[in-house]
């Protein structure tokens, strides 16, 4: 389905730790206005089980994981629904590289191979998840496998916690 203007704005900021990027938003995101609030979607409990937020935060309170130095965003901001269903031409790869390179996060983490694949223009068998070779600018990229509940099969929190170790070893060493 289609909108003409972003379902749901960024959530964006300078200096942030991470900017979190799904593909876009499910169904019921889109219903909802709210990043991962699909009840069977990892995105919010695996957060908090990582450490990255002290506490699961509810899918309807997005807004405040700027409190914690992270950001939300999407590769296709005017449609919604499973992976298969978008349209390439919805997937704006420059405009996600233009976001990154204004707000300049530490971390980029694709939410799932998939958006991963469509930015890097890239198979998803060409890669692994984890952190990628890539960078913009100085912020080091991620694929991660999707929290989705569509996804479980290929579920694994391994990448996730790397990030999270990553992310505080990097907050370590900077100076306060």
């Amino acid at each position: 389905m289609a909108s003409p203007s972003p379902l749901i704005e960024d959530v964006l900021a300078p200096g942030l730790a991470v900017v979190f990027c799904g593909t876009a938003l499910g169904r019921i995101s889109a219903k909802r206005r709210a990043y991962y609030a699909n009840s069977g979607n990892y995105f919010w409990r695996t957060l908090h089980d990582v450490g990255v937020t002290p506490e699961r935060l509810p899918p309807a309170a997005y807004r405040r994981v700027l409190d914690y130095g992270i950001g939300l965003t999407d590769l296709c901001k005017t449609h919604f629904g499973q992976d298969a269903e978008l349209p390439v031409s919805g997937f704006d790869a420059a405009a996600l590289e233009a976001k990154i390179r204004q707000f300049q996060p530490v971390h980029l983490a694709f939410t799932s191979k998939t958006a991963a694949s469509v930015f890097l223009d890239r198979p998803t068998g060409q890669f692994v998840t984890g952190r990628l070779e890539r960078r913009i600018g100085t912020t080091q990229l991620w694929a991660l496998p999707s929290p989705s509940g569509q996804a479980r099969r290929y579920w694994d929190i391994a990448p996730w916690q790397a990030l999270a170790d990553a992310m505080r070893d990097a907050h370590s060493r900077s100076p306060d």
